[in-house]
């Protein structure tokens, strides 16, 4: 099988840039102290639960979006209990211990905020962020029993890289069960929670969302393709070659950064403190 990474003597062309994806890509931020990196943190945190409002990933109580604190890694941030993502706050997110106690902000977590996330974090170190939902598209796959077909470029980021989690024993309220879900998941990058909705992970919580919002909608054309007719899938080498581009852990962390952009310029009052 020939890869991109085959190839590292060939002269890379005067248009690309020197990125595993050829694009112009910049590194992520660094910061000083964990202090400058936590508001960093906590700053996309808010602008991520904004973006899930605001493309109607919202489903009453459910979804929650956590990233591990830079100081103390058995914490997380995660968004408070009963809290619209349409009115989050950076004043509003809340800091959470590994026994489930809130030990920074006013309000509540959510039980099953807390059974996933601090499984997934305690689990799976390389997971700075996670990120859930039930959304309608990845339900629908969920109820089918179907993980991402490689059908076009963006759902060849997921290839090898999904997982399908079977049980379901109600509401996730139990430590038992989140820890489940955080062994299932590997060290894979997306868990489609059968009957429930979708978890994505990634090595910085602008990866971990971009993850997600692409899940989704690879799902969304999945049905709609499978609706339609038979879709054609790209052969393992296609899938292999589509997966190390847009697969590509830098270009999801960028991605997001057009989000952010997005959402700030819309919804200042986000960060406000």
């Amino acid at each position: 099988m020939t890869t991109m990474t085959d190839k590292p003597t060939e002269p890379r062309a005067e248009f690309l840039a020197d990125t595993a994806t050829g694009l112009p890509i910049p590194g992520e931020p660094a910061f000083n102290s964990p202090e400058e990196t936590r508001r960093h943190r906590k700053e996309r945190l808010a602008a991520a639960l904004r973006l899930f409002g605001k493309y109607g990933f919202g489903e009453g109580i459910s979804g929650h979006i956590s990233v591990r604190d830079p100081e103390y890694p058995d914490q997380f941030w995660v968004n408070p209990f009963g809290v619209s993502f349409k009115h989050v706050r950076v004043a509003d997110l809340i800091c959470v211990d590994a026994e489930g106690r809130v030990v920074h902000g006013k309000h509540r977590v959510n039980p099953s905020a807390f059974v996933i996330h601090s499984q997934i974090h305690e689990l799976q170190p390389e997971a700075t962020a996670a990120a859930h939902g039930h959304t309608a598209h990845s339900r629908a796959l969920g109820a089918l029993g179907r993980l991402l077909e490689p059908i076009d470029q963006e759902s060849a980021a997921f290839y090898g890289r999904q997982t399908l989690y079977e049980a379901y024993e109600g509401p996730s309220v139990s430590l038992e069960q989140g820890r489940d879900i955080a062994e299932k998941l590997g060290d894979n990058r997306a868990i489609l929670l059968r009957h429930h909705g979708l978890i994505t992970v990634g090595g910085s919580l602008d990866e971990a969302v971009h993850w997600f919002f692409t899940y989704d909608s690879c799902a969304q054309v999945q049905l709609l393709a499978h609706a339609a007719g038979t879709p054609k899938t790209f052969t393992h080498e296609q899938a292999m070659a589509a997966g190390e581009g847009f697969g590509d852990a830098q270009l999801g962390w960028f991605s997001f950064q057009l989000l952010w952009d997005e959402i700030v310029a819309e919804q200042p009052d986000l960060l406000e403190e």
